[in-house]
C-alpha cells in the first residue's frame, strides 16, 4: 500500500456516515473530513453541549454540509437503543459507514448504567449494540462499512469470559487491554458472519498510534488525581496530533481496497506515528473461537439477538 494520505479520499457525496464520539480528538477529525468530503455525518456524541460545539465546528469549516447530532452515552443500552432509533430517522434508512470511535481509558472502578464493568461496556458492549440496532440500515442501498477503534494496548489483553465485568478484581489497565482486544474480536467476526449471511458489509478496525486526545484525562480527573491529568496533558509532547493520528481511521473506512478484517494503524516507530499502513494484530487478536465467543456473551449481556 503507498502512503496513503487525505488526497487520496473518495467523494462521498450521496452517503451517510455517523462517528461516535466525534466531540473532540480522533472523533471530530474523522467526522469533519468525512462532511469535507460530502458524506451526510452524523455526530453521535454524550455530551449534547460539547456536541452541539463539534456540530457547528463542522458546519463553519464545510458550509452547506449535511451535518446532525444525536445523543449517545455508550455506557446506557437504553440511550444506545434511543440514539439507534434517532439515527434511522435523521438518515432515511440508509447508512453507508459506522466509525465506532468513542471510547474511555484507564478509569478508576466505575459501572455503566447497567452495571457493566465501565471500559468493557463503553468501549465494546455499547459499540456492539449500537452496531447490533443499526444492523437493519446498514447496507440497505449499497455497500456498507464498520470501522471499529483498536489500540496498541490490545497487545497485552485478554479475553477473560468468565469474568468480563472484572467482578473477581480490577486492574484500570488490563480492563482497557482487554475492551480494545475485544474490539478487535468483534471485528473480525462482524466481518465472518456478515459474510456467511451473504450481506454486503465489511467490517474493519484501526488504531490512532500514540496521539496527542483527550482520551487520557478522564481517568486521572475522575479519581481526583489532577497532576496525573496535567502530566497526560504534557505526554502531548511526544504524541502526534489527532489530525494524523486519525488517517488510519478515514484509510479504513474509504480505502477501495481494503479487505475485511484488515487493522491499519501508523506505518512508522512500531505503528506509534505516521501515515497509515497494515497493522499488526496478536495471535488473541486471531483467535476466532474467543471472537465467537465474546460475540455470544456480548448478545446475552446487552439483551440483543446477535444476528448479523
Amino acid at each position: 500500500m503507498h502512503s496513503w494520505n487525505l488526497d487520496d479520499m473518495p467523494d462521498l457525496s450521496g452517503t451517510t456516515a455517523v462517528v461516535t464520539g466525534a466531540n473532540s480528538g480522533i472523533g471530530a477529525v474523522t467526522a469533519l473530513v468525512l462532511a469535507r468530503a460530502g458524506a451526510r455525518t452524523v455526530l453521535a456524541c454524550r455530551d449534547p453541549g460539547r456536541g452541539r460545539h463539534a456540530l457547528e465546528a463542522v458546519r463553519r469549516a464545510c458550509p452547506g454540509s449535511d451535518t446532525r447530532l444525536v445523543r449517545l452515552d455508550l455506557a446506557d443500552l437504553a440511550s444506545v437503543a434511543e440514539a439507534a432509533e434517532q439515527i434511522t430517522r435523521e438518515t432515511d434508512g440508509r447508512l453507508d459507514l459506522l466509525v465506532n470511535n468513542a471510547g474511555v481509558m484507564a478509569l478508576p472502578p466505575l459501572r455503566t448504567a447497567d452495571g457493566f464493568e465501565k471500559q468493557f461496556g463503553t468501549n465494546h458492549l455499547g459499540h456492539f449494540a449500537l452496531t447490533q440496532r443499526l444492523l437493519p440500515v446498514l447496507g440497505l442501498q449499497g455497500p456498507a462499512r464498520v470501522v471499529t477503534l483498536s489500540s496498541l494496548a490490545h497487545r497485552i489483553g485478554r479475553i477473560d469470559l468468565d469474568d468480563l465485568n472484572a467482578e473477581r478484581g480490577y486492574h484500570k489497565w488490563r480492563a482497557y487491554a482487554q475492551s480494545k482486544l475485544a474490539n478487535l474480536l468483534f471485528t473480525a467476526e462482524l466481518d465472518r458472519r456478515a459474510r456467511a449471511a451473504g450481506r454486503d458489509l465489511t467490517a474493519l478496525a484501526a488504531h490512532p498510534g500514540l496521539s496527542a486526545t483527550e482520551l487520557g484525562q478522564a481517568g486521572p480527573r475522575l479519581a481526583g488525581r489532577t497532576w496525573a491529568a496535567r502530566l497526560e496533558r504534557l505526554s502531548r509532547l511526544y504524541t502526534q496530533p489527532a489530525s494524523v493520528g486519525a488517517l488510519p481511521v478515514l484509510c479504513a473506512a474509504t480505502l477501495p481496497a481494503a479487505v475485511g478484517g484488515a487493522y491499519f494503524g501508523p506505518g512508522r516507530l512500531g505503528e506509534t506515528r505516521g501515515a497509515p499502513a497494515p497493522a499488526v494484530k496478536s495471535a488473541r487478536a486471531q483467535d476466532m473461537e474467543t471472537a465467537a465467543a465474546l460475540w455470544e456473551a456480548s448478545a446475552r449481556l446487552t439483551g440483543l439477538p446477535g444476528e448479523v
